[in-house]
């Protein structure tokens, strides 16, 4: 089934209902300084350019440096530093990393000489070609060990840079980060966890706007001085729109937003702002969402979150000793001798059979007890959203404990790789000793995390019981909570489990 994507012309022609009246309360545009800095439009690439330039030191390590991943800086920071940082900057912030995203300035330095000719295919305008890739990058980083390989991992680097030049150079808007990035995707999700949201502030006055600039975009002039004749001239600059197709006053929560600005830049009554909301408060909206459609009827979106949720689980299960017992259990039964099958019928058991027993069931005991009339399928769509703050809070508590027991490595690291390209210790001599935080400290901070996911999935299933059975809501609520602990509990006994400290100095 595909869906298609409001496209911005069709938007401009709809009637829209306000999202929300008016925005009160923190704005983060509106902070000194800092709102100053992010309202200036050339505040993207000033935060795109410094994590560009760390790319291209981390790419040059993973060809030049250290083959060990803990004394690589393209191993280290992708794997510890980064996915930390993401995780933890989207629960306090937002999706900060899109904003900044690296691999966009290549594309945007590309498109001031060439112009995209086509749009994204009709029937690829939906989440299957990302939740595919997301597969792949799961897949792929545990069949080729990429956490301990320097060289693979800077391989995966430079192609995410190539594939997403490539992509947008032939497709108009950002069809790359709607459509395909994984990363993004991860992002857009875990976003509804987020306290800040990109949001309209008065609904009355896009109301009356007639030119809807933040979808289309506007042709503005900036003065300038030539610099022949020395004369104030007036140059035209097109400010574009949202490229992925968000229509600020039908926009609803953080889904599918880069945090761009675009709109912000755009919009002729300063109407656009940063606004602080309840984490996950807009997650159980139901009904059309500008630039998504109705997802609690997208099957993408739901294969899209199931994997989401349950790769947490299958990528912090990877980590612990148990899995390695598992594999060589399955090996010795079956003769095999190479790995990727044994994965494979994981990967399988973990992304398609287990969740669609669990959310099955759930669903079919929901319809019993209830007595709605909703089929079992249409009962794991609408639901699904429910799985988001669980499986965030299994990504974050597993992140977490990486980067807080190790985020003081990249300290001799930055130290060794200055020493070793330019023969002396600028930075001084290598501080091998310096790691994190002890485990025993880092333990209750990841089960507070699972237990804060635990309480918005529940929070979550409950507003969305409302929808389906009103008078006997407890009935339709229990099955999912049930769910919501079963993986709470899994996620707790793998955090208990030796863990595999690959990706720091920690262990071998």
């Amino acid at each position: 089934m595909t869906t298609a994507v409001e496209q911005p012309a069709a938007l401009e022609r709809q009637s829209f209902p306000a999202n929300g009246e008016r925005a009160r309360g923190f704005d983060l545009l509106r902070v000194p300084l800092l709102g100053r800095f992010l309202r200036w439009r050339g505040s993207r690439l000033a935060l795109q350019t410094p994590l560009f330039g760390l790319s291209l030191m981390m790419i040059a390590h993973a060809f030049f440096g250290p083959d060990i991943a803990p004394k690589n800086l393209a191993a280290l920071l992708t794997w510890v530093h980064f996915r930390g940082l993401v995780v933890v900057v989207i629960l306090l912030a937002g999706n900060l990393f899109c904003m900044a995203c690296p691999f966009l300035v290549m594309r945007d330095l590309a498109r001031r000489w060439i112009t995209p000719r086509w749009e994204w295919p009709r029937s690829l305008r939906n989440k299957w070609p990302s939740v595919a890739l997301f597969v792949a990058v799961l897949f792929v980083y545990e069949l080729f060990d990429l956490f301990s390989s320097p060289f693979w991992t800077g391989v995966l680097i430079v192609l995410y840079f190539g594939l997403a030049t490539l992509v947008d150079l032939l497709f108009r808007r950002a069809s790359f980060c709607k459509y395909l990035c994984p990363v993004g995707q991860f992002n857009f999700l875990s976003s509804t966890m987020a306290p800040l949201e990109v949001s309209v502030r008065d609904a009355s006055i896009c109301q009356s706007c007639q030119s809807k600039d933040c979808i289309r975009g506007v042709q503005i002039a900036l003065p300038s001085r030539d610099g022949v004749t020395g004369l104030n001239m007036e140059l035209p600059v097109i400010q574009r729109g949202c490229e992925l197709a968000l229509f600020q006053p039908r926009k609803v929560d953080n889904l599918d937003c880069t945090f761009c600005l675009d709109c912000v830049y755009a919009c002729p009554h300063d109407n656009v702002g940063i606004v602080a909301r309840l984490p996950s408060e807009r997650l159980t909206h139901s009904g059309p969402r500008s630039g998504l459609g109705t997802i609690e009827r997208r099957p993408d979106f739901t294969a899209l979150i199931t994997v989401f949720t349950f790769g947490a689980l299958l990528n912090a299960f990877a980590m612990i000793s148990p899995v390695y017992a598992l594999e060589q259990a399955v090996a010795q039964a079956t003769g095999l001798r190479v790995e990727w099958p044994i994965l494979s019928g994981l990967f399988a058991f973990a992304l398609i059979v287990e969740p669609a027993v669990l959310l099955g069931a759930a669903a079919f005991v929901t319809r019993w007890w209830s007595g709605t009339r909703e089929g079992v399928l249409p009962l794991v769509k609408r639901f699904s959203r429910s799985l988001i703050p669980i499986g965030f809070g299994v990504w974050l508590a597993h992140y977490a404990f990486h980067f807080l027991t190790g985020f003081l490595t990249v300290i001799p690291v930055f130290q060794n790789a200055v020493r070793e390209s330019f023969g002396t210790a600028l930075l001084g001599k290598p501080m091998w000793q310096l790691g994190g935080l002890p485990e025993a400290v880092v333990f209750p901070i990841e089960v507070g995390f699972l237990g804060l996911g635990l309480i918005g999935s529940w929070a979550a299933t409950w507003t969305i019981t409302g929808e389906v059975a009103t008078s006997r809501r407890n009935a339709a609520f229990l099955p999912w909570a049930a769910v919501h602990l079963t993986l709470f509990v899994v996620a707790v006994w793998i955090m208990t489990q030796p863990m595999d400290m690959r990706g720091t100095f920690l262990g071998g």
